[in-house]
């Protein structure tokens, strides 16, 4: 049943570390079964319980699942086999389209906003008991916020939308609930769920966002959460249409308990209107980060939500890290109030090179997809096969295996630096790559 691999330990503790440490080196696969626990405790000389309590770690830190009468096995996908390990590595000479990083040239310039931060710093230190939110910044969330039809609530900071994500799914969740995930999705949040201990029910996702079909089955299904892209979707680049939204919001209503989380993915970088979901359950938040638009390295999101919630997540991070640096925060206060990212300047520029590749690669008879955001999306019959050879043509595109659960194959092309020269390149590579895999023969 396990192979070569003896699981190992006198105390849970030991016992989980032992599963754990297998899973990640690859010696407990993925779907494996693990013994049933009277057998193992047998095998290990230790009490039923023992190996009970170890099953149970394991179950919490999303390592294995329990089937009843089926027994234990490996997770299909468990935490400790992140998916940013499936990414292509990129040699020199070929051009990376894989990174999902904005372009730098449409980044701000930071040393005036941190000087003019630090020089405040010096004259207004932060200290222990400060208030941990920038107030000229929740000032500024706040209004950009009540402009896009958000409903009121607290302004709270985190260190990028991930950390906002997770603090609320531990706010209000226990190990063993399910949660609503897009699929394909921001493959972070697909490996976030289950570190947790948490339970993936996949929805899945057209140009307009989550689809009701599958919301309503996730719904049903007693999912206890509900994380949903607003715009700028990662990897797809779906936006909610106003229809859509509607949709969503009138399903929601009819489950009222689940806790929707919201991600404005490209806040700063959008041209498409938001058409918000919160506030129509009791328990909600609203994520917008500032790395696309100012850069990924300020590591800063400001959130909104029902005062539980927030009241719940800015408790806990008391306890933890206590806040987002202040200087940090004073310093994005200077980006947004000196205008030093125009949005529409730079929507436009990431929409003409999204838009020229797709039409680019409709003319070739390949279809894509890419509403908003920095990447387009383009379903394919071989993800591997496409991969390599797009990688021999001397592109490097993300295989989408990092966003998928259920969905089916696809790539992933982050357009930020693609220039219009080379647009028609790309097109024939990927057209190129779209064709079955050469049958070997041998002589």
């Amino acid at each position: 049943m396990l192979g070569e691999y003896p699981i190992q330990g006198h105390g849970a503790a030991e016992i989980a570390a032992s599963v754990e440490r297998a899973v990640g080196a690859g010696e407990l696969e993925p779907g494996q079964p693990l013994p049933p626990m009277r057998e193992l405790a047998t095998r290990l000389g230790v009490n039923p319980n023992t190996v009970a309590a170890a099953y149970r770690t394991l179950r919490e830190r999303g390592v294995i699942e329990t089937a009843g009468r089926r027994g234990s096995r490996v997770r299909p996908k468990p935490a400790t086999t992140g998916r940013e390990k499936i990414r292509v590595s990129v040699p020199e000479g070929v051009r990376d389209m894989a990174d999902g990083n904005p372009d730098t040239a449409l980044l701000p310039r930071l040393a005036e906003a941190f000087a003019a931060a630090a020089g405040q710093s010096d004259r207004e230190p932060v200290l222990y008991g400060h208030d941990p939110v920038e107030p000229e910044l929740a000032r500024l969330a706040r209004a950009a916020l009540d402009a896009d039809g958000v409903p009121d609530g607290p302004i709270a900071v985190a260190s990028g939308s991930l950390d906002a994500v997770e603090r609320v799914l531990t706010a209000h969740l226990k190990p063993g609930d399910q949660v609503g995930v897009e699929d394909p999705g921001w493959g972070s949040v697909l490996d976030l769920v289950p570190a947790l201990g948490l339970r993936t029910v996949p929805v899945g996702v057209d140009d307009e966002g989550p689809r009701p079909d599958d919301v309503r089955r996730a719904l049903e299904s007693g999912v206890r959460a509900l994380i949903v892209t607003d715009r700028a979707q990662n990897p797809t680049g779906a936006a909610l249409t106003a229809t859509r939204a509607r949709a969503l919001r009138s399903l929601l209503r009819e489950y009222p308990e689940t806790l929707l989380i919201e991600d404005d993915h490209g806040h700063g970088i959008l041209d498409v209107p938001l058409h918000p979901l919160a506030g129509v359950t009791h328990h909600w938040v609203f994520v917008r980060s500032v790395a696309k638009a100012w850069g990924p390295d300020l590591r800063l999101a400001a959130f909104t939500g029902d005062a539980v919630t927030l009241d719940r997540v800015r408790g806990r991070q008391r306890l933890g890290p206590g806040w987002v640096s202040r200087l940090v925060q004073r310093a994005v206060v200077r980006l947004w109030s000196d205008g030093a990212v125009d949005p529409r300047e730079v929507a436009a520029s990431y929409g003409a090179r999204r838009d020229a590749l797709i039409e680019a690669l409709a003319a070739r008879g390949v279809t894509a997809h890419g509403r908003s955001g920095m990447n387009v999306w383009v379903p394919v019959p071989d993800e591997t096969g496409a991969v390599a050879r797009l990688l021999h043509a001397g592109w490097a595109v993300s295989p989408g295996a990092r966003f998928r659960l259920n969905a089916p194959p696809g790539i992933r092309i982050t357009i930020s630096t693609l220039t219009r020269e080379e647009t028609g390149e790309l097109a024939d590579a990927v057209a190129a790559a779209m064709g079955p895999t050469p049958v070997r023969t041998y002589v």
